[in-house]
């Protein structure tokens, strides 16, 4: 039986609260990094983890703060990226708003180890829920001497400032994150330099999303090794799943990573009565999709790439047979034609034309020559953007277009959608 490590706290009652945080061995971690370990010892720990990033990239967390410079005259940040914009996904919100200290010790031990003072926590302006517990969570941690200077009684001094955003998804870039941190248009920067090198204010920055930094004061007190024996050895460690769409119990489920997707369906209570699953959504909308008969695969990054998808930020939206999946391309692609920030040409005018194709098959007006057109229109934009979001409509598209080809062409020869 796999026991909850990240979400251990979330149905205690006042979960949120320092004295409740404590009394399940909160900030352990931090008061033994700063008395056992060095930043470098600490850096290595995170290393020997295996620790992947959780925000969809699946980078080494390790390795990313390796990448930090040791000798610089700038001042160094970390940024968490709370900004949780994939639809599909709310598993960072329930951190925040059940058990913000998680979060709090997590950015402190992580500050300690790259050698930041500062951190900015970036998250979406409509989490009022999760952005009251942190500001109050912060305050008691300032009270009891977790944050602050001279933090218990060692020469290490941290702050976290919040920072709330306005809601752009364009903002779950990182460099686009940045910009909007530093008060101006969130849009992607050219890379290199790499935020590591030149990030917030042009200095040395590490950006982590949420659930990752919660990851890092259990493999600090419990071991890189514990952390290792969890999952599969390339993606190892607890993984929080956001399971929504038609099944019978949606909501957050923590289980190691590499669960089989099918199993993971099944933790939700299956389809609803009477429907059968016809497709997966893995990891938010810009993962492809995973017809029923692949659903086998492991939910962690290596497996879904190899099966032509990815695990991104673990956003499951599970599909029934009732469901016409050119409507559910049409209303993806609108997604990202709205959220581009239009810095590039293939992005801001391929995902409008491919908006338009879609919406002309989805009302019954379409042409057989409608699907080659996406076809190239897909290829125009993969590859060659700014960021990964033209990347991840591109993909669903194609991978739509791929396994359910049938339904594109029954709604052009019939003229209308077969099942509305």
């Amino acid at each position: 039986m796999f026991e909850p490590v990240l979400l251990k706290n979330v149905a205690v009652p006042d979960s949120h609260l320092l004295s409740t945080y404590e009394a399940g061995g909160g900030y352990q971690a931090l008061a033994k990094a700063l008395r056992e370990y060095t930043p470098d010892e600490v850096v290595n720990l995170v290393k020997q983890s295996n620790l992947r990033g959780r925000g969809g990239a699946g980078f080494p967390t390790g390795m990313k703060w390796s990448f930090v410079p040791k000798q610089v005259d700038k001042p160094k940040y970390l940024c968490c990226n709370a900004d949780e914009g994939e639809p599909g996904t709310f598993k960072d919100r329930i951190i925040m708003e059940r058990d913000p200290h998680q979060l709090i010790e997590g950015l402190a031990v992580s500050a300690y180890a790259i050698g930041a003072k500062t951190a900015y926590v970036y998250i979406r302006g409509e989490y009022v829920t999760a952005i009251r517990r942190l500001e109050e969570a912060i305050a008691e941690a300032h009270e009891k001497g977790y944050l602050g200077s001279r933090i218990l009684g060692s020469d290490f001094n941290f702050t976290v400032h919040i920072h709330c955003g306005a809601g752009a998804y364009i903002c779950g870039e990182e460099t686009a994150m940045l910009e909007s941190l530093e008060g101006k248009r969130a849009q992607p920067r050219l890379k290199p330099p790499f935020p590591a090198v030149a990030g917030l204010y042009a200095s040395p920055t590490v950006i982590n999303n949420v659930e990752t930094l919660a990851c890092v004061p259990h493999i600090v007190v419990r071991g890189p090794d514990w952390f290792r024996d969890i999952g599969p050895d390339k993606s190892p460690g607890p993984k929080l799943y956001c399971v929504s769409g038609q099944v019978r119990k949606p909501g957050l489920y923590e289980l190691p990573m590499g669960i089989p997707l099918r199993e993971l369906v099944d933790h939700a209570g299956g389809p609803l009565p009477g429907r059968k699953i016809k497709a997966v959504i893995p990891g938010g909308v810009s993962a492809p999709v995973i017809p029923e008969h692949g659903l086998d695969v492991g939910m962690d990054f290596d497996s879904l790439t190899a099966a032509g998808s990815m695990l991104g930020s673990a956003g499951v939206i599970v599909i029934d047979d009732t469901t016409c999946m050119v409507k559910v391309a049409t209303r993806i692609i609108e997604f990202f034609h709205h959220e581009s920030c239009g810095k590039c040409t293939p992005c801001r005018e391929g995902l409008s034309w491919v908006v338009k194709v879609l919406r002309r098959i989805e009302a019954g007006d379409g042409a057989l020559g409608d699907l080659e057109q996406l076809e190239m229109l897909c290829k125009g934009i993969f590859g060659n953007t700014f960021c990964a979001l033209g990347d991840g409509a591109a993909m669903g598209l194609r991978a739509a277009l791929a396994h359910f080809r049938d339904e594109f062409v029954a709604h052009i020869e019939e003229r209308r959608c077969p099942f509305h």
